[in-house]
């Protein structure tokens, strides 16, 4: 305990005031606990893993510091108990930020990714070879068959997908993603298929292409388990694929030693929790849809409807920017959500992005929301 408040007062000493906290905070990518705020930004699981699973990472604390970890094919074999596939379909990655690097910066010679979306696949490419495709604005749906005929008109090699979509919150059919598939087969174009939100859609068994992925060898499906897990911390995410030939070159741009002893024993004893993990997500989509409902109620606000565990909004007309809100709302009341700004779309400065926390702590981001989009608010 000593240490944690020593090491909260060193972070502290970086700034003086709020405004100076929200300026520092912002050009940070994490650590965020050790700064004394509610971060509605990041998107993970509150309720996983449970007590146990600490428990045991810490009476086991010795082995998992002083031994090293398994490689990746044993790794790839503790995926594959979790998610009843085959080891040599996975790969196995210190995030999926890794694999995405490899994806994007490596492989890929021409990949096209919707927008908005999740930054890295393009800023993990090299300078050229990334395509920005826009969704159907303002409405942000995929529209397959268009995304497909821009794939093939520039030449892509790799179009990507985030299903539910980041920031979006919003799913895209199964029925379209297999669509999609085969009219990318053709051309030789990989896709893939980014489900690391798919846990807190409803029916995510019938809309998960995992168990089907044998039937398409030119997708793959990418999951970072940060988020539904709960396991920021942990860094592991996996690819998985029946391309034989197109899991070789990915696995061969992960190096030997990738995944930390924490992570591999996560792996190892995560079966035995998978009911636990189940009503984790149920709990999450109790919450969320409470929030969405509380966000519908302002007035003015465009909430569209979540399929994962955070909300993305509109602000009213006549409300504030969207940077201008996060920053009075951060402080004023100590509440940090994600704007709009560095997103590919249009009025990009009108959207918010919101990750659903619990019951009472999301009842307080909606009633400071209230307080600062306008402004007669002071801070």
């Amino acid at each position: 305990m000593y240490n944690l408040i020593k090491n909260k007062n060193i972070m502290e000493s970086k700034y003086k005031t709020q405004e100076e906290k929200y300026e520092y905070i912002i050009k940070q990518h994490g650590g965020y606990y050790q700064h004394n705020f509610t971060d509605h930004s990041y998107l993970y699981n509150l309720y996983f893993p449970p007590e146990p699973v600490f428990d045991h990472l810490k009476e086991n604390i010795h082995n998992l510091v002083l031994n090293y970890p398994m490689a990746q094919d044993a790794l790839a074999e503790l995926i594959g108990t979790i998610i009843s596939q085959p080891a040599e379909r996975i790969i196995v990655g210190n995030g999926a930020a890794e694999i995405i690097k490899i994806l994007s910066g490596s492989l890929a010679k021409k990949i096209i990714i919707p927008v908005p979306s999740f930054n890295e696949y393009v800023n993990a490419a090299p300078q050229g070879h990334a395509v920005e495709f826009p969704l159907e604005f303002p409405s942000f749906q995929l529209d397959v068959d268009k995304f497909a005929d821009e794939a093939i008109k520039v030449g892509a090699d790799m179009a990507v997908v985030i299903t539910p979509n980041n920031p979006t919150s919003i799913l895209v059919p199964k029925a379209d993603l297999i669509r999609l598939a085969e009219k990318l087969k053709p051309s030789n174009c990989m896709l893939i298929v980014d489900e690391s939100f798919l846990d807190f859609a409803n029916n995510k068994e019938q809309i998960s292409l995992e168990q089907d992925i044998d039937k398409y060898p030119n997708m793959a499906i990418l999951k970072s388990m940060s988020k539904a897990y709960g396991i920021c911390g942990l860094r592991i995410g996996y690819m998985l694929t029946a391309n034989a030939d197109f899991a070789k070159v990915v696995r061969n741009g992960i190096h030997i030693w990738n995944i930390n002893g924490f992570a591999e024993e996560f792996l190892r004893i995560l079966p035995q929790y998978k009911q636990e993990f189940e009503d984790s997500c149920e709990k999450v989509k109790a919450d969320r849809d409470i929030f969405y409902n509380q966000l519908c109620a302002i007035k003015g606000m465009t909430v569209f409807k979540p399929n994962a565990n955070y909300i993305y909004c509109r602000l009213p007309d006549a409300a504030l920017s969207g940077h201008e809100v996060t920053k009075r709302l951060f402080i004023k009341h100590n509440i940090y959500i994600k704007d709009g700004n560095g997103k590919t779309q249009p009025e990009s400065d009108r959207y918010i992005r919101i990750a659903s926390r619990t019951n009472e702590e999301n009842t307080k981001l909606v009633n400071a929301l209230v307080d600062v989009m306008y402004v007669r608010s002071k801070t």
